[in-house]
């Protein structure tokens, strides 16, 4: 049985100074070696034409297995990988960058970020180093991850090209409106990962009820939810083949005002699944500060 396979202008993207994002990719942290392989096979095989790897999820090589292994034109793929917040230095930087790209099998990527911001490493050398990436040729975009906007804000201001993305956490339970709003501001996608809360949201009753009246899945109103803001993509991370193409499908429904609205209202104060003992000072949501006196 052979592979069917959808063009990438067929699939809703993100444009991003220059960039075209897909708004739906594969997140595979921690899936690896063979498992790996299958569930980057099953997604490019269901149409997904945006891959999301790095290097601390040891799963490069087994991505660029994959990739090969479908025999599609490398232009019809958009991968990302990232560079550890440990290897921040410019000429540690610059190792881990070709390290990733040789694991991948590729002469480039499409989208290289900054996995973590590291306080020890000065953010002027870091983003340095990531605009000389780009000019070398190891990929074509570059972005940032788990930055908030203070740091968003300098990280932009340094690059010497343009940023194109900041993949934060974000999904119905951890209000994000000042990253999203920073990231508008300055003309970039938010890329969601841990877009279904690590599996948390699924069983929310309001998720439920709005699935129901769907024929939905839960997992695909969270998506949908996320696709219909302006300017954000999902990686959804799965191995199982049957979820990897319910995540995919979200593209032939749409929520209303009002379903919108209750999914937005389910943010609370413990919502974060990424608790890193690195993470950087976090933004206050926005429904917390705005009931905060001075």
């Amino acid at each position: 049985m052979g592979d069917s396979f959808q063009p990438l202008a067929a699939l809703p993207v993100i444009e991003a100074h220059g960039a075209r994002i897909p708004r739906i990719g594969l997140g595979t942290w921690q899936s690896t070696h063979d498992e790996g392989v299958r569930a980057v096979r099953a997604a490019l095989a269901a149409g997904y034409r945006h891959i999301d790897t790095a290097a601390r999820y040891e799963n490069e090589q087994a991505v660029g297995q994959a990739l090969a292994a479908s025999g599609l034109p490398r232009d019809e793929v958009f991968v990302t990988t990232k560079v550890w917040h440990t290897e921040l230095r410019a000429a540690d930087f610059k190792h881990a960058a070709e390290a990733s790209v040789a694991r991948l099998g590729l002469d480039h990527v499409d989208l290289l970020l900054v996995h973590w911001p590291n306080a020890e490493v000065p953010l002027e050398e870091t983003i340095g180093a990531l605009c000389d990436a780009q000019r070398r040729g190891l990929t074509q975009h570059i972005g940032v991850s788990n930055f908030p906007v203070a740091l968003l804000d300098r990280a932009v201001a340094l690059a010497s090209v343009p940023l194109v993305a900041n993949q934060c956490e974000y999904h119905p339970y951890l209000d994000q409106t000042k990253v999203l709003d920073a990231c508008r501001r300055h003309g970039i996608a938010m890329i969601a990962h841990t877009p279904l809360g690590s599996g948390k949201l699924l069983a929310d009753p309001v998720i439920a009820e709005i699935a129901r009246e769907h024929a939905r899945q839960p997992a695909q109103i969270i998506l949908r939810w996320l696709m219909q803001q302006p300017g954000v993509a999902a990686i959804p991370k799965s191995s199982n083949p049957v979820r990897i193409g319910e995540n995919l499908a979200v593209s032939d429904f749409e929520l209303d005002a009002d379903s919108m609205a209750r999914i937005g209202a389910l943010a609370r104060a413990d919502g974060r699944v990424s608790k890193a003992a690195w993470h950087p000072q976090w933004d206050t949501p926005a429904s917390i500060s705005a009931t905060q006196t001075p």
